[in-house]
């Protein structure tokens, strides 16, 4: 996976630019794995193609410590490999990468234009695989502690904790996967979960129930991160009971779901309630050659595995819709 570091001795947009000319026939918003499998597709395709990304390659993937269930690993493999396998390969066939902010968007008959840090770059095809971002709680003391106790990765901020005694909110896959991880380091490891039943694949929920250092606190919702220079506590409620107390905690890693990145496409295709892309099967938006991929996309099931195929099949269709559009074209000018 490229570094920060590496990522500032990527060519700079303007030599990109300058090397395959204005018009690319491509541009993918978003290098997580949707992305990536995009970028390769396309490059196979022998598209002109150009991937941007602001954070790190490999997104929210890249942060996941272990990853069992991806086919063709059995024994498992961790997201910061996988992404770099996936970087490798779209590499290999041609696609170029640029780290930067994407500020703007906007859809012509043929063409889409993308506002990169100012410099207006068009493509025949646009693929939005932006991803999501962590949910916040939106409790007194999260922001006050964040990066002071407060985390929403466990394999970044982790060993800081040995021998701690930290909280993990939520019972999804991410929460029960983080739990299981941060064992490495903390002595005790409480699970807070509103619910009761963990909502984790059955086989993450085995593990972590038969843990000896996780601890499922059912029923149970954080109302309060509270401290002085460091996290000293956690005010809880319990939904069934509707009591308060206070447990001690030296840190709290909150998975508590996502929110989609959807801001730079919203009055340009449709999106659900919850601000998904909404696709037909083929990855297709309502707006004729732009395509959508990964988390960020209306869907049932938000795993790695998805956002690969999603990547597969919207360069697929990109490369159908730019050839339709090439011979429409041709046509029109006989």
């Amino acid at each position: 996976m490229t570094t920060l570091e590496e990522l500032k001795t990527l060519p700079k947009l303007e030599a990109i630019v300058q090397s395959h000319g204005p018009l690319f026939d491509v541009i993918i918003i978003g290098g997580g794995p949707a992305g990536l499998t995009a970028a390769l597709y396309a490059g196979r395709a022998r598209l002109r193609t150009l991937l941007i990304e602001k954070a790190l390659l490999g997104g929210m993937a890249s942060t996941t410590y272990f990853i069992e269930n991806y086919p063709g690993f059995p024994h498992g493999v961790s997201g910061m490999d996988l992404s770099r396998y996936l970087e490798e390969q779209a590499k290999k066939f041609g696609a170029d990468f640029y780290y930067g902010n994407v500020s703007g968007i906007s859809a012509k008959e043929d063409r889409k234009v993308v506002n990169i840090e100012g410099r207006k770059v068009e493509a025949r095809a646009l693929i939005m695989a932006t991803g999501t971002e962590t949910k916040k709680l939106g409790i007194p003391g999260e922001e006050q502690f964040h990066g002071r106790g407060v985390s929403y990765c466990a394999t970044c901020d982790g060993p800081f904790y040995k021998g701690k005694n930290i909280v993990v909110i939520g019972g999804g896959n991410a929460a029960v996967e983080e739990a299981l991880y941060l064992t490495r380091y903390a002595s005790r490891i409480s699970i807070i979960h509103r619910r009761d039943k963990l909502r984790a694949d059955k086989v993450l929920a085995e593990q972590a129930l038969n843990d000896p250092k996780i601890f499922v606190v059912w029923n149970t919702e954080v109302q309060e991160i509270i401290g002085t220079s460091r996290i000293e506590k956690v005010k809880v409620f319990n939904n069934q009971t509707r009591q308060t107390s206070l447990m001690p905690a030296d840190g709290v890693f909150v998975y508590v779901g996502s929110n989609p990145n959807t801001g730079l496409i919203k009055g340009i295709v449709e999106l659900d309630k919850d601000g998904y892309i909404k696709t037909d099967e083929e990855m297709k938006t309502s707006q004729p050659g732009i395509f959508a991929a990964g988390d960020a996309r209306k869907k049932s099931l938000r795993q790695v595995i998805t956002a690969a195929s999603d990547g597969a099949v919207a360069a697929n269709s990109a490369r159908i819709y730019i050839e339709e559009e090439l011979n429409s074209n041709k046509k029109k000018k006989k």
